[in-house]
């Protein structure tokens, strides 16, 4: 059963590398540019993060389908916006989860804004539920995310020469252009590229950003490339310990529900002394 995974996944990394280049132009940038109506005039794209991460998914999943269907894999697209996860591989009786994530690199750090791995209540602590989940958790063999990271044009600049207002309009007015003059519009984003990981190799041990239930991801950029999340310090073992650190986290709100003077736990050293495994505190010191 690993072998067949493992051949379905290098399949998907043969395929990174031909999907960045249909991404970025030969100078980096985003190869698209805007949205074309049917009078054939485009319109540029703005530096919304939903935008661009909905935008990418567009571009990508057709991309991974296409691929998958060919190599004779069976695909099974998530049909809604919220549902979990975006792709379904199946071959015989294995699913495998394919949840396309997007994060944009800090400016003036080594860091990624970070991704959101998807919820850690709902479906993922209810493994038999079919709400918000093309097939019940518990029957995906393996959860994998695919992620995009890219640089930000305007919010570098932004930063970089701490532009006015004034200056900012120059970015954020919206262009027209028609389909001969494409390369005049200029994309919000450059230097696309995307990485392939279970899902436990890129997690921290703290929720993604807002007010959102969702795992959030390790945002140093080198371990996110490595595929080296902070529960990987424990070797295969980490994949349980991921599992059950997220399925018992609470948040302050969902712990006072729970009739609790504050969280079982708030970070992973706390979540080790709690569960009496103080052995695994030296390995997490050397990750740290």
């Amino acid at each position: 059963m690993n072998k067949i995974v493992n051949e379905i996944v290098e399949e998907i990394r043969l395929l990174m590398k031909n999907i960045e280049n249909r991404l970025n132009d030969k100078e980096g940038y985003w190869t698209l540019r805007g949205f074309i109506d049917i009078a054939k005039n485009i319109y540029s794209l703005s530096s919304d993060t939903k935008l661009i991460s909905k935008a990418l998914e567009i571009m990508v999943i057709p991309i991974i389908t296409d691929y998958l269907l060919n190599k004779k894999f069976k695909v099974i697209l998530s049909p809604e916006q919220n549902f979990y996860p975006d792709i379904s591989i199946l071959i015989d009786d294995i699913k495998i989860a394919l949840d396309i994530k997007t994060s944009y690199r800090q400016a003036s750090s080594n860091e990624i804004s970070g991704f959101t791995l998807g919820a850690f209540t709902g479906y993922f602590r209810n493994r038999d539920s079919s709400k918000s989940i093309v097939f019940k958790y518990n029957e995906y063999i393996n959860h994998y995310i695919l992620g995009i990271i890219y640089t930000d044009i305007f919010k570098n600049i932004k930063e970089k020469d701490n532009l006015d207002l004034e200056e900012q309009q120059e970015w954020l007015i919206p262009r027209i252009s028609n389909v001969d003059n494409i390369e005049n519009l200029k994309p919000p984003i450059r230097d696309i590229e995307i990485i392939l990981y279970e899902k436990w190799c890129l997690s921290s041990d703290s929720p993604g950003s807002g007010n959102t239930k969702n795992i959030g991801s390790i945002k140093n950029i080198k371990k996110v490339r490595e595929g080296k999340g902070i529960f990987t310090i424990f070797g295969e073992d980490g994949n349980s310990l991921f599992d059950d650190y997220w399925m018992y986290y609470l948040t302050i709100d969902m712990a006072r529900k729970a009739q609790l003077a504050k969280p079982l736990y708030r970070n992973l050293r706390e979540y080790l002394e709690y569960r009496g495994k103080h052995h695994l505190i030296e390995k997490l010191d050397k990750y740290i």
